[in-house]
């Protein structure tokens, strides 16, 4: 049997990045917007200052940072592990990184199906 796999990961990229922003905000949280204002970025808060809610479920934590997304958008991303990275350009304007010249990103791949079959032996899907 395979072991369950981690449902979001980050790059170096975004780990250094991360590490920057911390040292300037204190801990950190990401929250996967669903759309609307920033399209569908993932969003990083000072730690508690996005506040979930029932309907979000936490994927992981990247650089020990909380990822949180909404459960309805779960059930399109559940085949997928995340990974977020960094890109130049403008960021969201709710995201800590707007101003750093560049932003978030989230990039994926589907879960194998031994993968996913260990996720739901989990309990994570």
């Amino acid at each position: 049997m395979t072991t369950a796999p981690l449902q979001v990961l980050a790059t170096d990229s975004a780990l250094e990045l991360m590490d920057k922003l911390k040292a300037k905000h204190g801990p950190l949280m990401f929250h996967q917007s669903g759309g609307c204002c920033d399209g569908s970025s993932p969003m990083c808060y000072p730690l508690g200052e996005f506040l979930v809610g029932d309907n979000d479920i936490q994927l992981g934590e990247v650089g020990g940072a909380p990822f949180y997304m909404s459960r309805s958008q779960f059930e399109y991303w559940k085949h997928t592990q995340l990974t977020i990275d960094v890109v130049p350009g403008r960021g969201g304007m709710f995201s800590l990184e707007g101003p750093e010249g560049v932003r978030f990103l989230i990039r994926s791949r589907l879960f194998t199906d031994d993968e996913y079959a260990a996720l739901q032996t989990s309990g994570r899907v």
